[in-house]
């Protein structure tokens, strides 16, 4: 979900893919500016903000980094209900991670929120050596699926910042204009608050 209050946006982002693929390490490359060599794997979800200035506004992310082990696959619903925008990140050295990575994009096509911002990342990109995923195969899966698409490498930290400026960018087209708040229901408790406020 996006809220926009005086040209700032609070996003919920949701990082989905396989274990390994470097979903945690993006996170705190983008959060913190750190990379660890060994990163301790994520159990359920890691939660994380950081704001950006784009344009003449902010964005606020409130991240979810969620786990990529199969075991935690049933939480993931709960992590990408209601989020503005998902980052599916794949490992480009593995194969099987790019299979699963479309499976996150085909559940999110059916269950995320039909106005989601998604993007393909390909990380790992400083192991050109190793690639088992083509960037041109990547590039065209994201384009028939209308993601869009980088290569990332969180080691590097080549492309991460862009990746999250870019979704930023994106987010605010990608609300309905009639209600681009979504969520009516949050003001109503304001309102009582403050009747009560004014009239006691």
């Amino acid at each position: 979900m996006a809220t926009i209050a005086n040209n700032n946006l609070n996003a919920k982002l949701v990082l989905l893919g396989d274990m390994g693929a470097g979903k945690s390490s993006l996170v705190l490359r983008f959060v913190k500016g750190q990379f660890l060599e060994f990163q301790e794997s994520t159990i359920g979800a890691a939660f994380f903000s950081q704001t950006l200035a784009v344009d003449d506004s902010t964005v606020k992310f409130e991240i979810w980094d969620t786990a990529g082990q199969e075991r935690y696959h049933s939480l993931a619903p709960m992590y990408y209900r209601g989020a503005a925008a998902a980052i599916i990140v794949y490992d480009i050295t593995s194969a099987d991670s790019f299979a699963r990575a479309k499976k996150w994009v085909q559940e999110l096509h059916k269950q995320g929120s039909p106005n989601i911002v998604m993007a393909l990342a390909g990380n790992k990109a400083d192991l050109e050596d190793k690639r088992k995923v083509s960037t041109e195969e990547a590039r065209a899966y994201a384009e028939e699926n209308g993601l869009f698409f980088v290569e990332t490498s969180a080691k590097t930290a080549i492309n991460v910042n862009d990746i999250f400026y870019e979704i930023a960018k994106r987010l605010p087209q990608a609300q309905p204009a009639q209600n681009p708040t979504g969520m009516v229901l949050m003001d109503r408790p304001a309102e009582r608050s403050r009747a009560s406020a004014c009239c006691s």
